[in-house]
Parts: C-alpha cells; sequence; structure tokens
C-alpha cells in the first residue's frame, strides 16, 4: 500500500506513488491492482510475466477472509479434483463473485464477520493465511454446495472427511450450529443415510436439529425432484452413489 510505504521511506504521498510504479517498471514489484504491490522473486528471469501466490493475494485483497471450499479441500486432501478458481470466504463487502487479479480467478463468498470461525494458520512465505479447518470446510459446503463445485462433489467429498484422520464429528456438530443454518443438518442427514453411514449418534444428531421447512438438496439446482418427508428436503440433483 502506497500509505505504508510512505510511513517507511518517509516520503509524502505522491513521491511514494511515483517510486513504486519505478519500481514496478523496473521489475522489483509486481502490480495486483490500484496501489497494492508485492515484491518480485529475485530469482524470477521474467518479472513482467511473474504472478504471486493467489493466496497472499487473497490475504492483501479480500482480508478479513479465509480459504476455503474446494481450495481447502484441495490443502486438506479432501478432494483430488483441481479447480482454477481460488474460493475466498471474505467478511468485506464486495459486489462481484468471479473476480480477477493479476489473471488469477477467484470465487468470493461473502459472510458475516461473526462468521468467520474454524479456521487453522498456515504461511505462504512470511504471509499468514487462514484456511478452513476440514470440519468447517465440510459445514461450509454443505450450507452453499456451490463452493465445492456442486452437491454431487459435495458427497464425495463428505465420504472422504468420514475417514479423513481430522474427522471430529462433535466439531462438525458445534459449527454447524454456529452457523446458524439448520438446513445444513438436513443436507448431512440425508447424505450419511444416501451413503449408508451407520452412525445413529450423528444421524440423530442431524434428526434434532434441522429447521422445519421444506429445503433443496442444492440450491444452484432446479426446484424439482422428490420430496423426502424424513429430512424435509426436495432432491433436486441425482447423486452417483454407485460407491456408496
Amino acid at each position: 500500500m502506497p500509505q505504508e510505504a510512505a510511513s517507511i521511506l518517509g516520503f509524502d504521498i505522491r513521491r511514494t506513488q511515483r517510486f513504486l510504479a519505478y519500481l514496478a517498471t523496473a521489475g522489483w514489484l509486481t502490480r495486483i491492482r490500484r496501489g497494492l504491490y508485492a515484491t518480485v522473486s529475485l530469482d524470477v528471469v521474467e518479472p513482467s510475466a511473474w504472478r504471486e501466490d493467489p493466496w497472499i493475494v487473497a490475504a492483501k485483497v479480500f482480508s478479513p477472509f479465509y480459504i476455503g471450499g474446494w481450495s481447502a479441500c484441495e490443502h486438506w486432501g479432501l478432494t483430488d479434483q483441481i479447480f482454477k478458481e481460488t474460493v475466498v470466504i471474505s467478511g468485506k463487502t464486495l459486489r462481484r463473485r468471479h473476480i480477477e487479479i493479476q489473471g488469477l480467478p477467484f470465487y468470493v463468498k461473502v459472510i458475516d464477520r461473526n462468521k468467520i470461525f474454524g479456521t487453522e494458520t498456515v504461511w505462504r512465505g512470511r504471509t499468514r493465511i487462514l484456511v478452513s479447518d476440514p470440519s468447517r470446510t465440510l459445514v461450509d459446503i454443505l450450507d452453499d454446495p456451490k463452493i465445492a463445485g456442486g452437491i454431487r462433489h459435495g458427497t464425495d467429498i463428505l465420504k472422504t472427511y468420514l475417514s479423513h484422520e481430522r474427522r471430529n464429528d462433535s466439531l462438525l456438530l458445534d459449527y454447524i450450529h454456529r452457523l446458524g443454518n439448520r438446513t445444513v443438518f438436513k443436507r448431512l442427514g440425508y447424505l450419511l443415510e444416501a451413503i449408508k453411514v451407520a452412525d445413529r449418534r450423528l444421524t440423530e444428531a442431524c434428526r434434532k436439529g434441522m429447521s422445519s421447512g421444506i429445503s433443496l438438496l442444492d440450491p444452484s439446482a432446479p426446484r424439482k425432484g422428490r420430496f423426502v418427508r424424513r429430512w424435509n428436503l426436495r432432491i433436486n440433483v441425482t447423486l452417483d452413489l454407485s460407491e456408496a
């Protein structure tokens, strides 16, 4: 930021802006967006083609934030799929959801700042990054399957989570309560039965916690399909349960 650089350099803001622009032209800095720069690694052959780590860009642009959705799934080994966009969960007010910075694509989901919990710190170089832990990642996906690429992929992520070393049912249920979307209980309970997971405690907790109205299994899909009264869910997406 020019203001931070001006404070460090002891320049006025205009001189600082000119100096930063000069360093960017010379290849010492790269311009992430207007008024925001990052240093270029000394071993880079073509500075003009260099791009910052997208997680570091997210920290500079979308704070307060954490990395979530399919990006967190990739980090924790909950999926083998590779996605081009980085999923950012941000407490910052933004109009657009699909944002490109330095040619790097981001999908941004905006939430209330008090909903930022269930994260862990990772380091990218000297930059501190928050990423949703495995349980929070799954809860976010059941809240909004779009950040997993849809409920079909979300179901695969659930299967992996259930055998993952970081599985924590108590934490999972606590996060759902804290998030405050009781439809998550419906989706989790239905999916546990659909993939034939015999976990009475977890299933009963979902039954007790779920809301009374009718909800969609995947809110991004058409509002049609059979209705499952036990979970008050309209099953508007066909799941591949061949390996369940």
